[in-house]
């Protein structure tokens, strides 16, 4: 693995960078109405939750597997715990 960012890690965060320079530069100014429509700022919400979610697919992308031994099930099996405490005498 590298260190450095992917093409695609680089895009999404470029893309990230233009979406919010566009949303500070078309902020509304008091008393003047928004340049956007609301279906266009709608967009825009939708591409920054996709590209915080393709981000988040990226980076889980680039941590490792757990080791396992071969022959080892990978699926999971649940855990029981048995108290350690003896039955009270008394009831």
């Amino acid at each position: 693995m590298t260190d450095q960012p992917s093409i695609e890690q680089r895009v999404l965060r470029i893309m990230r960078k233009v979406l919010s320079n566009v949303v500070r530069d078309a902020a509304p100014r008091a008393g003047v109405p928004s340049c956007l429509s609301d279906s266009t700022v709608e967009d825009i919400r939708r591409c920054f939750e996709l590209i915080a979610i393709r981000e988040q697919e990226l980076a889980n992308l680039d941590q490792p597997e757990r080791p396992h031994y071969a022959g080892d099930s990978m699926a999971r099996q649940p855990v029981v715990f048995h108290s350690s405490r003896k039955p009270d005498e008394n009831g």
